[in-house]
């Protein structure tokens, strides 16, 4: 019995981003589209940049996430166009950011409030923080260093 897509979008979205454990790659937006070509499923993922080095990882997880539930003709097809931006992450992802302790992306460029006590009284430590996709941040009222996901 082939699985329906919606199926395979539900198992996909328990697969966590190996950077940031705490949201699947369905919830941050990096999944674009899954489709059956005959009896191959094919997944499209568009990377957070170019030269992200999770890329590969991803497409592992996601085949081993397909495999271990019995689909095992699998295409990971990369599709860079339109790039991937932060307006893709899910309500449900940025929630998750936020839990987790990473400030999510914001348009104005950074934090709109500490992840961890609200405040929005913040000092910008770095603009480069654990990943390439995060600058470091820290709360003047808590004095908590975070993280944030920068804006893309």
């Amino acid at each position: 019995m082939t699985p329906d897509v919606s199926t395979i979008w539900g198992w996909l979205d328990q697969v966590p981003d190996p950077e940031i454990p705490v949201i699947s790659v369905v919830d941050l937006g990096i999944v674009r589209d899954v489709v059956w070509q005959g009896d191959t499923l094919e997944v499209a993922v568009t990377p957070t940049y170019s030269g992200c080095p999770a890329t590969s990882v991803i497409a592992m997880d996601i085949e081993t996430a397909l495999y271990d539930r019995g689909i095992t003709n699998v295409r990971i097809k990369t599709q860079i166009a339109p790039p991937w931006t932060t307006d893709w992450l899910s309500d449900k992802g940025r929630a998750k950011l936020t839990e987790y302790g990473i400030a999510p992306p914001s348009p104005a460029g950074g934090p709109d409030a500490c992840p961890r006590c609200s405040s929005t009284h913040l000092t910008r430590i770095s603009q480069f923080g654990s990943t390439p996709c995060k600058a470091h941040w820290r709360c003047d009222d808590c004095l908590e260093p975070f993280d944030y996901f920068k804006c893309i």
